[in-house]
């Protein structure tokens, strides 16, 4: 199962967090786009090229100490097909180093809409009598609110590629409340989907007792993440909102099992870019990141029972 190969890596690394690799063009040094700009010209192209320099150095620091990447599709997209090039290149060489990739696209889609969405990001698209790979992260997040329409074609590549799958439940946003916190026979929302997950998963469950169709579920709301911990037996959690969105590693603890696992924690801009908080030369900015990786690493596991 994919989230075996996670936790396995998480069990090697001693670390449950992933790092967002969410870099706008203003989060990379002024000397890489410098001289992407002066290769290349002032274009989306140079853009991309810069992006994805950055995030190489980045996970050249972070690879032996952290397990996975995530990258927002969003980030990439919004520099045209170079930035979409530049998130495939980025997949292509964390796997390499050997990271666990969690394409956070938030996909939602029925039908053959969805299976093009599930071969795209994990799956393999054949051209004649050749199959080729488009993106192949390891997981995908989307979005589960067209119910069992838009998650069964992600089921069979799941069991078929060995990838996973985070579905929306509680997410971090203040508005999240809006419709997640609403009660259907007096259960919440989010209390809802997050059983539909356990349901999507029955037939997909790996040695560590975890399926392959995990939950998204954020730091920000601690209650109701120890709440799904105790529901969800068998859902592997992805934690946004640690750190600059206010989570913390005492409320994030109660996203794990007994045995430290069955989460892992997200942290974007505070490790990508540390290097600014910390003010040091912008050409430290790949180590800095290391540092604060190994900060919020230490963090969390000063209250979780993480087992090796």
């Amino acid at each position: 199962m994919s989230f075996d190969r996670l936790i396995e890596k998480i069990k090697e690394t001693k670390n449950p967090s992933v790092v967002g690799l969410d870099p706008k063009l203003d989060y990379v040094p002024e000397y890489i786009k410098n001289r992407c700009f002066e290769e290349n010209g002032v274009n989306l192209e140079s853009a991309s090229k810069a992006i994805l320099l950055f995030n190489k150095m980045i996970i050249d620091e972070i690879y032996d100490i952290v397990p996975a990447i995530k990258p927002q599709a969003a980030y990439y997209e919004m520099y045209g097909y170079s930035g979409v090039k530049a998130l495939e290149e980025t997949i292509k060489y964390a796997k390499s180093k050997g990271m666990f990739v969690i394409t956070d696209g938030k996909r939602n889609d029925i039908g053959a809409t969805m299976e093009a969405y599930t071969i795209a990001h994990l799956g393999k698209v054949s051209i004649g009598d050749v199959e080729f790979e488009p993106f192949g992260a390891d997981a995908l997040t989307v979005n589960g609110y067209l119910g069992t329409d838009g998650i069964s074609p992600l089921l069979k590549e799941c069991e078929k590629s060995d990838k996973g799958i985070f579905v929306l439940v509680k997410t971090s946003n203040p508005s999240s409340g809006e419709l997640q916190d609403k009660l259907i026979d007096n259960v919440p929302v989010y209390s809802v989907m997050g059983d539909m997950c356990e349901e999507w998963g029955k037939n997909q469950i790996g040695k560590y007792n975890y399926s392959s169709v995990g939950a998204v579920v954020g730091a920000t709301y601690p209650e109701q993440l120890s709440e799904l911990r105790k529901r969800l037996p068998h859902t592997m959690f992805l934690v946004p909102g640690y750190g600059a969105q206010g989570g913390g590693a005492q409320g994030v603890a109660g996203a794990f099992d007994e045995n430290g696992l069955g989460a892992i924690v997200n942290s974007s801009r505070a490790i990508i870019c540390a290097y600014k908080k910390e003010g040091c030369d912008e050409k430290d900015f790949a180590k800095a990141a290391r540092r604060e990786a190994l900060r919020m690493r230490d963090d969390i596991c000063s209250y979780i029972n993480l087992k090796g």
